[in-house]
């Protein structure tokens, strides 16, 4: 294939979506000759993705189901059917000029680089004809499928290190009914270092394709790509940290829990996942309201689920949580907005972590003040409702919102209850100026509002709001130090904030 050298780069926990916009800016670069062939190692949060080939059809349990174990489907542009990304799996995308086109080759030698880094580990791994991927003993340990545009590859291959693999039961695997599914865990009897697994692959992969391989970071990605994203908006995670995600997902899925980190895809997950903390979002992951900013499904929600108080705190207890931040979708469709499950799970966390901050992102409840009583009753530490956006931006991107009500409830609940901690939060660079924003600052003091959070909006999916501009480290500085001269107890500034990353630091300066 005449290439010398192939740019390798980890990237740790990756949103498979965001994986996909990634691939597509650097194979766009790669086409015009604005940079090399390159290897993307990484992980995904579990996913089930479905191909050019068709899978919808070969997913066996319900969408509600597969959204109580943390699981998504989503489409691609790839080949073949339905496959599954999670935790413990090793997947790798390469972007790579094909002068020839020859898929078959292609997909031959990424087998191959599978086979010898399994055959490392003493697995007898090998090919399966009419079948494209890596098997042992008759089971798939690597799954492959592929898409060339303009004669650059991407998407690659998921070698299944020590994934879950109760998921893989959820559906029929590339379409095969009559073939297993295995691991490196389950064919050896311990799970292998991913890092380790990894070093082997990329050594096995500039064997066979001939090549040198070079180690290269975050930054050098961001320049080659060309991407519109600054490179300050990268973020990864060491390997230990990534295990780390894989026990709160797991965990989060034992009790058939929601996480506002994984809904609403955020990028602070694997930093907050690989902490051992997590926002849980309470009242399903349906949501009643389309604002344009938000990646959390929209539609007819299910009823509240009775038991989901008791398991949010055992979820708190397991996880050693000192601060336990609850949020929620908006419900339009209940009379009390939800007020009542809000309650309800304080309640159950006070019994079970009586030591523990409590902290509520709440939505508006259409304004109601007995929504609002009912939850501050409950006795949270931190009430937090987001005004996230300035008033002129509103009917675009929160329609069904209104920002005097928003910045009312705020100023009941600081009236109300003084004791009691009043935080909100913006989303900068969706086309609000800087006047406005030190005008919405100003109003949430007069509504005495005491916790502050400001960070980068980053467009979730292509159905969400487009950036207007991206702020940088400085501008959010200058903000913060504006905040703070305004008299505001606590403030979080920065590209990546989000309304609960790291609410327990903040809450403890107030």
């Amino acid at each position: 294939m005449g290439v010398n050298v192939i740019s390798v780069f980890r990237l740790g926990v990756v949103d498979y979506e965001e994986a996909l916009r990634l691939q597509e800016e650097l194979a766009a670069a790669r086409a015009r000759g604005a940079m090399g062939d390159a290897l993307l190692l990484l992980e995904h949060p579990p996913v089930i993705t479905v191909g050019r080939g068709g899978g919808e059809e070969d997913v066996l349990v319900s969408p509600e189901f597969l959204a109580q174990q943390g699981i998504r489907v989503v489409p691609t542009d790839r080949g073949g059917r339905a496959t599954y990304h999670g935790p413990g799996q090793l997947v790798a995308y390469p972007i790579l000029r094909l002068p020839d086109e020859d898929l078959y080759a292609y997909v031959w030698r990424l087998e191959e680089v599978a086979i010898r880094t399994l055959r490392a580990y003493g697995l007898r791994a090998g090919r399966l004809e009419g079948h494209p991927g890596v098997w042992v003993n008759g089971r798939k340990i690597a799954a492959i499928g592929i898409s060339v545009r303009d004669g650059v590859t991407r998407h690659g291959l998921a070698l299944n290190i020590a994934p879950n693999m109760a998921h893989f039961d959820l559906f029929i695997p590339c379409g095969l009914r009559d073939r297993g599914v295995t691991s490196m865990e389950r064919e050896l009897g311990y799970a292998p270092v991913w890092a380790e697994v990894a070093d082997g692959f990329v050594r096995a992969f500039g064997e066979v394709f001939g090549c040198r391989m070079e180690e290269k970071g975050l930054a050098a990605l961001y320049r080659d790509a060309g991407s519109e994203q600054p490179s300050w908006l990268w973020r990864r995670i060491p390997v230990e940290g990534e295990e780390a995600v894989g026990r709160v997902e797991r965990l989060l899925s034992d009790l058939g829990l929601h996480t506002v980190c994984q809904e609403a895809l955020c990028p602070n997950l694997p930093e907050c996942f690989g902490q051992g903390t997590a926002t849980f979002m309470i009242l399903g992951d349906t949501c009643t309201r389309n604002c344009h900013f938000c990646a959390v499904k929209k539609g007819r929600p299910q009823p509240p689920d009775p038991e989901e108080p008791e398991r949010v705190a055992e979820a708190a207890v397991r996880l050693h949580l000192q601060h336990v931040v609850v949020t929620s979708v908006t419900r339009d469709d209940l009379p009390d907005g939800g007020a009542g499950s809000f309650a309800a799970t304080v309640r159950a966390v006070r019994r079970r972590l009586p030591g523990a901050r409590v902290e509520v992102l709440i939505p508006d409840f259409r304004g109601s003040l007995a929504a609002l009583e009912t939850v501050l009753d409950a006795g949270p530490d931190v009430v937090n409702h987001n005004v996230e956006t300035v008033p002129r931006l509103y009917p675009v991107i929160r329609p069904q919102a209104d920002y005097r009500r928003s910045l009312g409830i705020l100023s009941w609940v600081k009236a109300r209850s003084p004791q009691t901690a009043t935080k909100s939060g913006l989303m900068l660079g969706l086309g609000e100026r800087a006047a406005e924003v030190l005008q919405v600052l100003y109003d949430l003091r007069e509504a005495g509002c005491d916790l502050l959070t400001l960070g980068q909006y980053l467009q979730p999916t292509e159905r969400q709001s487009p950036v207007a501009r991206y702020i940088s480290p400085e501008e959010f500085a200058e903000y913060r130090a504006k905040a703070e001269a305004m008299g505001f107890r606590g403030v979080a500034a920065g590209p990546l904030v989000r309304s609960s990353y790291q609410a327990g630091r903040l809450t403890s300066l107030s």
